[in-house]
């Protein structure tokens, strides 16, 4: 396989076959992010589950303690207090049947997030098909059908990051930005590993994590010694 040059230097500057600790995966996955972007550094984490058995999910959500350098568009789907609520706590967009309509006609989606009141479920469900490969459908598992609007939008806006297993049984998910530095990946890395492994489903058997790597947008990925963590 032929790489480019950044990405050919990158590859020197560690080693492939070896586990790194945290702190020195995170410096290493800084150094060898050289685009002339601020690269999102992502954890890929490969579980010893079945994605296929039900009883087997790893889902769930926590706001990273240093962010993930994203900011985000919410769109709120409510009505009367809990849209006016949703407007003061600084949703991008807020309305009802008509953010649906928008949707619908004009294929729109400039937003990140959707967050809606339960009581609007049968409203935004006319959307489901489109929403749902995007991701974009409202989960009550995710916080993002709630009541409490005003604070489903700040946990987003704040860098709340939802995880959850793929069919190849990986969970991959944003841990911040070059920029941050090791230190701020490193607390990200810790939060969101502490999350997947307190999220172990009681039908799991033998070996939980199988391999554990980070990498950024456009670097190599760098392997993670995941018998520490």
């Amino acid at each position: 396989m032929k790489y480019g040059k950044k990405y050919a230097e990158s590859l020197k500057a560690y080693d492939r076959s070896k586990l790194y600790d945290v702190d020195e995966a995170m410096g290493l996955v800084v150094d060898t992010a050289k685009a002339k972007f601020d690269e999102t550094v992502e954890l890929h984490v490969r579980l010893g589950v079945d994605p296929r058995q039900a009883d087997q999910q790893v889902r769930g959500v926590l706001v990273l303690p240093n962010g993930t350098g994203k900011s985000k568009k919410v769109l709120v789907i409510a009505k009367g207090e809990r849209a006016d609520a949703a407007a003061a706590a600084g949703a991008d967009y807020v309305g009802a049947e008509e953010m649906v309509a928008k949707i619908q006609s004009e294929n729109w989606f400039d937003f990140d997030v959707v967050i809606t009141t339960p009581d609007m479920m049968g409203v935004v469900g006319r959307i489901g098909k489109v929403l749902g490969p995007k991701g974009l459908m409202p989960n009550p598992k995710s916080g993002t059908v709630t009541m409490d609007v005003a604070k489903a939008i700040s946990e987003v806006k704040a860098g709340k990051v939802e995880y959850r297993l793929d069919k190849t049984a990986i969970i991959h998910c944003p841990i911040g930005k070059k920029s941050f530095g090791k230190e701020k990946l490193s607390e990200n890395f810790n939060a969101l590993m502490d999350a997947v492994v307190k999220a172990k489903p009681a039908a799991a058997k033998g070996q939980y994590i199988k391999s554990v790597t980070v990498t950024s947008t456009m670097g190599p990925g760098i392997k993670v010694n995941y018998a520490k963590l």
